[in-house]
């Protein structure tokens, strides 16, 4: 099997502009960590999307690899490269609807996605659609609003809020509604401040509740999932903003504590497939679900070294049955960011 794979920040997505530091580390990471999983597997041949800035960054050595330059459209190059593959695995941010088109490549040329469908991008990549969906299924999420410009949104806000979340709520979280990670989002602790946003229209409100923030990293398939691990997030707030500073990757190797919750995702969006990471929110009140990301995570940058798991071996065994998720070690791995 031949595989294309293309990480987005590394591989010529931002080729015709400065690659942005946090984006260009993160995507780096994950790609190497990629790279080095399917390296242990012998039965695959890599044809690598790069980013002509990043030759040399990371370790290419052993397979096929496609420059993007400044002149190149890294969109068509994909479409073009998508054909001399069995199989592709895209990682992207959602937003722009990036990840969802590059998806949607791929479906068009009739080749092996090895990730999820376009279909399911398309909602779990809008924080306002997730949230609609999750609410659908009484599965807890934090209450979210569209900051639509309605004059009635700074009375209407508290009231819908406290009805899913009984505690009074003094900080707001503005946020982009198919933003990446803390891009594009910050705290608010006065309503009032909202009438200074000019596209409402592309934010969602949501209060800023204070717990323990975990991620999942999962595998789904036709409504199952397998957990492989439980990673804690570690955050600094600077300027009013969040920036995530590490992963502490198997911080709690209760895997069982969180399984019900996951069924519950999966069932809630049986078309998930693939590698897949939950961000939540845990505090005394509930543990709350705070995004679905159908992608590569940073924290599958520490799974192998953590637990001895190899992902990208896992995801495709799932193109024949079930996973075999057997950990061969059990160490905490703090993937820093900054």
């Amino acid at each position: 099997m031949k595989i294309l794979i293309f990480e987005y920040i590394t591989g010529g997505g931002f080729n015709k502009q400065e690659l942005p530091d946090a984006l260009k580390r993160e995507g780096c990471l994950m790609l190497q960590a990629l790279l080095d999983n399917f390296a242990a597997i012998n039965t695959i041949d890599l044809l690598v999307m790069l980013d002509h800035r990043l030759v040399g960054t990371v370790d290419t050595l052993h397979y096929d690899c496609a420059v993007i330059d400044a002149s190149q459209d890294c969109h068509e190059e994909f479409a073009w490269l998508i054909q001399q593959c069995d199989a592709v695995w895209p990682i992207a941010p959602e937003f722009d609807g990036i990840l969802q088109a590059l998806c949607e490549s791929v479906e068009a040329a009739g080749k092996r996605l090895l990730s999820s469908p376009s279909s399911v991008v398309k909602i779990t990549g809008n924080k306002y659609l997730t949230y609609q969906h999750l609410q659908k299924y009484a599965i807890a999420t934090v209450p979210t609003c569209l900051l639509a410009a309605d004059e009635t949104l700074s009375r209407d806000i508290p009231a819908i809020m406290a009805s899913h979340y009984p505690t009074d709520t003094s900080e707001w979280i503005i946020k982009s509604i198919d933003g990446v990670g803390c891009i594009d989002s910050w705290i608010i602790t006065d309503l009032q401040e909202i009438a200074a946003i000019s596209d409402k229209e592309n934010y969602i409100i949501q209060p800023h509740l204070h717990g323990r923030k975990t991620s999942l990293s999962c595998l789904f398939k036709n409504g199952l999932v397998w957990i492989i691990s439980v990673n804690e997030q570690q955050f600094k707030i600077l300027d009013k903003r969040y920036h995530l500073s590490a992963i502490v990757v198997n911080k709690n190797p209760d895997i069982g504590h969180y399984q019900n919750l996951a069924d519950d995702i999966a069932y809630a969006f049986p078309d998930l497939w693939g590698y897949v990471g939950i961000d939540l929110i845990e505090t005394p009140v509930q543990t709350w679900v705070l995004e679905i990301n159908p992608r590569l995570t940073t924290a599958f940058v520490g799974i192998q070294a953590a637990l001895g798991i190899n992902v990208a071996d896992t995801v495709l065994q799932l193109l024949v049955g079930a996973p075999k998720l057997k950990p061969q070690c059990n160490k905490l791995i703090t993937v820093a960011i900054q």
